[in-house]
């Protein structure tokens, strides 16, 4: 194909033929060559108007595919943008296959990826109403093992507001593979570091937690919160969570080795802990503490490899979870900032998911209170 391109751009305010129009010439200037797809993030209040908005950027910006879906807040180069209505975008024109559609009562692991080359990797965007990605991620990885798979959960609202599509048309989720000479380097910044002891998980019901090891889990989560200092104590509210091991055959666990869900509530009376996740009998599990000077760590750790890559990379896409951004950090663009600076600001977009998807030590899975950096690279001969 040569030379790979990607641009990327945003639509501040609701839709507007006009703005759309003028986008989708700008992208089209900034590319030598069509682009084969694009993958678009907009405010939900664009979603009436999919079909249109899809069809000005194929036709004035000359794009094969858009996929994408709607999102609580959007993110283009360096700069994010929480709430209010917009959009960002990125075209590429690279190595990919068509992208699949996962609709109703279709299969909801394709037969093929569309394409006549094995995938390198995958872009997933799912709506976490109607489709069950915890489900799905586990057949995905029998089916694809290792292979690195990024993405995310459509945000924006509730159920009737929120959605995926592709050329305009809703989906429960799309899948596109990277195949050829492009592959994804994905990047995982948690923001949150292990407290008190790792367990094993003795009893659980769906997401509930009863026992860890030979003790309640709300007792175990007493026994961690007890470890921290009298000043992590007065910053825990809110920021305590759940570290779920993601593979088992570590011997010694570290941050970045668990996948992260909140604590929804916890019972003193009966022992339990209910999170975000469905934890087995058996798996080990950690409680953790969020901190933004642990998320600025993992960020500067996880970029620490940006000489290897930064000349290879010609675009990114940034997955951060609603928690994250100005509520978070204290100022807006955190996330972005980094990232831009680690790829030599080459094209980016993303978006405020409801789930974070990325690999942990090979094994894709479901994360919250994440930040999943891909970053689209052209792969070494």
């Amino acid at each position: 194909m040569g030379d790979f391109q990607a641009a990327s751009c945003k639509i501040a305010g609701p839709f507007k033929v006009e703005a759309v129009t003028k986008a989708a010439k700008k992208l089209r200037s900034s590319m030598d060559h069509p682009a084969q797809v694009a993958l678009v993030f907009v405010s939900a209040n664009y979603a009436p108007h999919l079909s249109e908005f899809c069809e000005i950027l194929r036709v004035d910006g000359h794009i094969v595919d858009v996929i994408g879906c709607t999102a609580s807040g959007w993110i283009e180069g360096a700069s994010e943008f929480e709430g209010g209505s917009g959009c960002s975008i990125l075209a590429l024109h690279c190595d990919v296959g068509d992208p699949v559609a996962l609709v109703g009562d279709s299969p909801k692991l394709p037969a093929s990826l569309n394409s006549d080359s094995p995938p390198n990797a995958a872009v997933i965007l799912a709506n976490p109403f109607v489709f069950d990605i915890d489900d799905w991620l586990k057949d995905w990885n029998k089916r694809y093992p290792g292979l690195p798979t990024m993405g995310g959960l459509a945000s924006g609202g509730g159920e009737d507001d929120m959605c995926v599509f592709h050329n305009g048309k809703i989906v429960d989720a799309v899948v596109l593979p990277v195949i050829g000479q492009t592959t994804l380097i994905p990047v995982l910044s948690q923001g949150c570091r292990p407290i008190g002891e790792p367990f094993t998980v003795t009893r659980a019901e769906h997401n509930v937690l009863y026992a860890l090891g030979n003790q309640s889990a709300y007792n175990a989560l007493e026994s961690a919160f007890q470890t921290l200092t009298e000043d992590q104590k007065s910053h825990a509210r809110g920021n305590l969570f759940a570290g779920l091991v993601g593979n088992e055959y570590v011997e010694d666990f570290q941050s970045g080795d668990f996948l992260i869900k909140n604590i929804i509530g916890a019972d003193p009376g009966s022992g339990a802990v209910v999170i975000g996740g469905i934890p087995r009998v058996g798996q080990t599990l950690q409680y953790q503490l969020r901190d933004r000077s642990i998320a600025i760590e993992d960020l500067d750790r996880a970029y620490d490899a940006a000489p290897a890559f930064n000349k290879r990379a010609f675009a990114s896409l940034l997955f951060s979870c609603l928690g994250r951004g100005k509520q978070f950090f204290g100022d807006s663009g955190k996330d972005a900032a980094r990232l831009a600076d680690a790829v030599g600001g080459k094209p980016s977009a993303g978006f405020f998911c409801n789930g974070e998807i990325a690999p942990v030590r090979g094994l894709n899975a479901l994360h919250g209170n994440t930040a999943a950096a891909a970053i689209w690279v052209k792969k070494i001969p």
